[in-house]
């Protein structure tokens, strides 16, 4: 039956590759952790680069996948087409179907006309189709093997058909399948119109793209042939669906549909209202969808990379629903909606749906705080701007509206097209750049996976028979003790034929138990030892530079390692059993945090080592003592619980079906291990999360759990860090023991400490007040007999002395009560604190007039002590650092003041 909604339509491409032996592959995320030129995964193959380039081996040859993709950086930034284009998206789906060494152009063309003619029925008087200038293969397989008409087939070139993943590396000629929207959807003007102009028309839509990867290009432009060929094709789901459903408007296909109605709804809008405002109601169902699938993914939030990308948009489509009407959040609904209309093919909506709608209805209120002043601002300087005949934003300019206000470069570019004005991005980046050095952010940390080496010793070794595709046999999960042959030696990224003692090097052998860093879980340390010769190697980390290579990293530490020996490996398995206790504490942790604070709370990144453990996650505030306390006491209950902890292989699909978490960030393949915590309750589950590192058994394996800290590390992301076992022990027992010394110091038992610290802090604080009583009482009277020194300046009373009191607090009382006394004089007084000098000046009023000022007077008396101070004209207060000099500095005051008058 043909497919007609666009949920059928991905369904129906699956299936039919399915039958035609494809292996049906879940979508990567969108977060993209392995490449540094990407933020996002932008095309279905970029999760096969490594199968393409022969990297890595999968237990299938055919795949078929529906992928996420986001395209809003470098050459694929369609942002700014976004809203007036009826088919330019940030987020959309990619429907593929890929041949790593299977089939090749025949099966590829075949399967693609198939599904479009027969799978869903589109008029074969519809569809051209383009090939390579020189791809004879191509052209006669549509003409004679399909059948199709000669003069549908065009020849095109390099810039339209020829495909290449970088400067050099597989490459390949394409096909490309268009649909013909008629005559009248022409919007060129050209009487001639037709595909081979490859101007842009809209008349023709680009729906499928094949690429057969048959080249390899080397650095001066040389292609020869790949010893395996392959197919890499993506049809867009948008286009796929619009042609199907007739809609030459993506916006107007059930992709969209649903949300552009609720927004309707939401905002009251009758259908011209709506019509008027159509490019508002583009952007925000466009990033609305982008958002709710990045923020599914695990991004949150912030101002670098994906996470500025995913702030971004949310701002821009915040921007566009005041423009259109909102005046309060809108985003959450948003996002619900795609959650109920795509939530059965993707389950991560659906299990994250309170996550994804708290995330982004507060990154909008947050946004909402400071939109009107933003554009407020930014309006004034276009008025300005305008003033002057200038019609370009500075770059500096733009770059303080948004590290002042939060307004993206892409709200500021947006308004000033709207009435004419550019913006200086270059001037933007530099003053972003110069920002990011002054702050010690700098730029993008340097990335960092292996050299060419590694991949080009892993291709000598699977030839050489000395490993399979597959890589090194990797099993950290049977044992801390393993014996295997050395089969690679590298020292500083060079492979080399022995090792000698005292060198740090990598050594690989044919299998390792031995864990690599995952999932915020560090990698094992250990040992690898030569039993033959004595030799040992100290394993200090635990290193996957390319797909399937395992090395560890460290130093022979006594002998000489070489090539082909046997070896034993050992894992330093009590710092395993911590990093174990460790780990199942986070997935416990997790679970009470969502249980306790709301399942909107996921994680946001983590760390499991084997002193410590840290876990990040979603949450606008902090989590008061009483709550933590009560978090930790539900988790320790579940240690002492002994739930059994048990590992299950299934499908990635039918996991997240299940309900399982997904960490974010980690990237997951076809089949998935999945750490299930159960409880009493029978198929009742505590924990159920996609994990691939070590677990205890038991959760009474743990022993204990503690808290350590609780703090903020970003906006909307929060930090708590605890300890387990011994570690936890150890620092309960410290407490216990310094509560029992208090108890002993104090003569009271434990329990009444803290009414009895409560009623030694009252008896302290009435003593600090009954000293301070008496010190005033003494400066009184030290006070009292100083007025008897008093000295006539010219007519001026003046006060200098030298007094014995604690601080600056009594010789402020001690001026104060001078000009109480003279009524109109300066006095200046000093005294020692811990050693430094210290001088307070007043001055009253009428002396200030006459050109007298305390801040001179203090700034003058403390230069003569080595030091500095200032203040009011009516009081001032310095210090020093030579207190013998304290009688040479009063002495000069007299002075001052006669020079001041005159």
């Amino acid at each position: 039956m043909k497919p007609t909604t666009s949920n059928e339509i991905r369904q129906a491409f699956l299936d039919f590759y399915e039958e035609h032996q494809h292996q049906v592959v879940d979508s990567a995320p969108l977060p993209v952790r392995d490449n540094p030129t990407l933020f996002f995964t932008n095309a279905g193959m970029n999760q096969f680069v490594n199968v393409f380039l022969g990297h890595e081996k999968r237990p299938y040859t055919r795949a078929t996948t529906a992928q996420k993709c986001m395209r809003v950086q470098g050459k694929h930034n369609d942002l700014e087409n976004v809203g007036p284009s009826p088919r330019h998206h940030t987020f959309f789906e990619m429907l593929g179907n890929f041949s790593f060494g299977d089939y090749f152009k025949t099966d590829a063309i075949r399967y693609a006309y198939d599904f479009l003619t027969k799978a869903c029925a589109i008029d074969v008087d519809k569809l051209w189709y383009t090939v390579h200038t020189s791809d004879d293969e191509a052209e006669k397989i549509w003409i004679e093997d399909v059948g199709v008409a000669a003069e549908r087939v065009l020849r095109m070139g390099d810039a339209t058909n020829f495909w290449m993943m970088g400067d050099v590396g597989p490459c390949g000629p394409t096909s490309e399948i268009h649909y013909d929207w008629g005559p009248s959807a022409c919007t060129c003007g050209q009487p001639d119109c037709g595909l081979l102009l490859d101007n842009g028309c809209d008349r023709w839509l680009e729906i499928w793209n094949l690429v057969f990867m048959q080249f390899n290009q080397d650095q001066d432009g040389t292609r020869t042939p790949l010893p395996q060929t392959g197919v890499d094709t993506g049809m867009g789901l948008e286009r796929i669906t619009s042609v199907v459903q007739q809609q030459p408007v993506n916006y107007h296909t059930d992709l969209f549909s649903p949300v552009m109605d609720r927004l309707q709804e939401l905002l009251g809008d009758d259908d011209q209202a709506r019509q008027e405002h159509e490019t508002g109601y583009r952007v925000i169902a466009d990033h609305g969808r982008a958002a709710t699938f990045l923020v599914a993914d695990g991004v949150m939030p912030g101002n670098v990379g994906g996470s500025y990308v995913l702030r971004m948009i949310i701002r821009r489509a915040a921007r566009f629903g005041r423009k259109i009407g909102f005046t309060g959040p809108f985003m959450g609904a948003v996002a619900e909606t795609f959650i109920d209309h795509m939530g059965e093919a993707y389950p991560e909506l659906e299990n994250r749906r309170e996550h994804v709608i708290h995330t982004l209805t507060q990154e909008e209120k947050r946004f909402a705080r400071t939109l009107d002043t933003a554009l407020a601002q930014l309006a004034t300087i276009l008025e300005n701007l305008k003033k002057v005949g200038e019609t370009e934003i500075p770059g500096g300019v733009a770059f303080d509206l948004y590290a002042t206000n939060g307004l993206p470069l892409e709200i500021t570019r947006d308004v000033a097209q709207e009435i004419g004005f550019t913006v200086d991005e270059a001037g933007y980046l530099a003053a972003r750049a110069a920002h990011a050095e002054a702050s010690g952010s700098g730029a993008f940390g340097q990335y960092e996976t292996g050299t060419n080496a590694y991949a080009d010793w892993m291709t000598k070794a699977v030839q050489a028979g000395q490993l399979t595709a597959e890589g090194v046999d990797y099993d950290p999960y049977g044992g801390p003790f393993l014996e295997a042959e050395i089969i690679g030696l590298f020292i500083e990224g060079q492979p080399v034929e022995t090792v000698p003692a005292d060198t740090d090097a990598d050594v690989v052998t044919a299998a390792s138990p031995f864990y690599v860093e995952s999932g915020g879980e560090v990698s094992d340390t250990g040992k690898i030892t030569i039993e033959a010769t004595g030799c040992t190697f100290t394993v200090n980390d635990t290193r996957k530079p390319i797909p399937g290579l395992i090395v560890h990293h460290g130093k022979v530490t006594q002998g000489e390692l070489k090539l082909g020996q046997t070896a034993q490996l050992q894992v330093d398995d009590t710092r395993r059993a911590a990093i174990r206790r460790n780990h199942t504490a986070t997935h416990i942790l997790h679970r009470e945090l969502r249980a306790h604070l709301g399942t909107h709370v996921t994680q946001a990144g983590s760390l499991v080592a084997p002193d410590r453990l840290r876990f990040d996650f979603s949450y606008e505030q902090a989590v008061d003592k009483q709550t933590l306390a009560q978090i930790e006491a539900d988790i320790n209950a579940a240690i002492m619980a002994n739930y059994p902890v048990a590992i299950q292989y299934m499908s990635q699909k039918e996991a997240i079906s299940a309900g399982a978490m997904a960490l974010f960030g980690e990237k997951y393949g076809d089949i998935v291990r999945t750490v299930q915590i159960a409880t009493s309750q029978q198929n009742k589950l505590y924990s159920f999360e996609l994990c691939g590192g070590l677990h205890v058994e038991t959760t009474g394996d743990i022993g204990l759990f503690h808290f350590t800290s609780e703090g903020a590390v970003a906006a909307g992301v929060r930090r708590v860090e605890a300890v387990t076992g011994t570690a936890a022990y150890e620092i309960l027992s410290a407490q216990a023991s310094l509560l029992n010394q208090l108890s002993q110091m104090l003569n009271t038992p434990v329990n009444d400490l803290p009414v009895r610290l409560d009623s030694l802090l009252e008896d302290n604080r009435q003593l600090k007040k009954e000293l301070a009583r008496l010190q005033i009482k003494q400066a009184k009277s030290q006070f009292d007999s100083l007025l008897d020194q008093v000295q006539d300046v010219d007519g001026i009373k003046l006060l200098t002395a030298q007094v014995d009191v604690p601080g600056a607090d009594e010789l402020r009382e001690m001026a104060d009560w001078f000009r109480n006394e003279a009524g109109s004089g300066v006095a200046v007084i000093a005294t020692i604190a811990k050693d430094r000098p210290l001088f307070v000046a007043a001055v009253t009023a009428d002396l200030i007039k006459q050109g007298i000022k305390a801040g001179d007077l203090v700034r003058a008396v403390a230069q003569v002590v080595g030091g500095g101070g200032g203040g009011r004209p009516d009081f001032a207060q310095a210090g020093g650092k030579d207190a013998s000099k304290v009688g040479d500095a009063l002495a000069i005051v007299p002075d001052l003041i006669r020079s001041a008058k005159s």
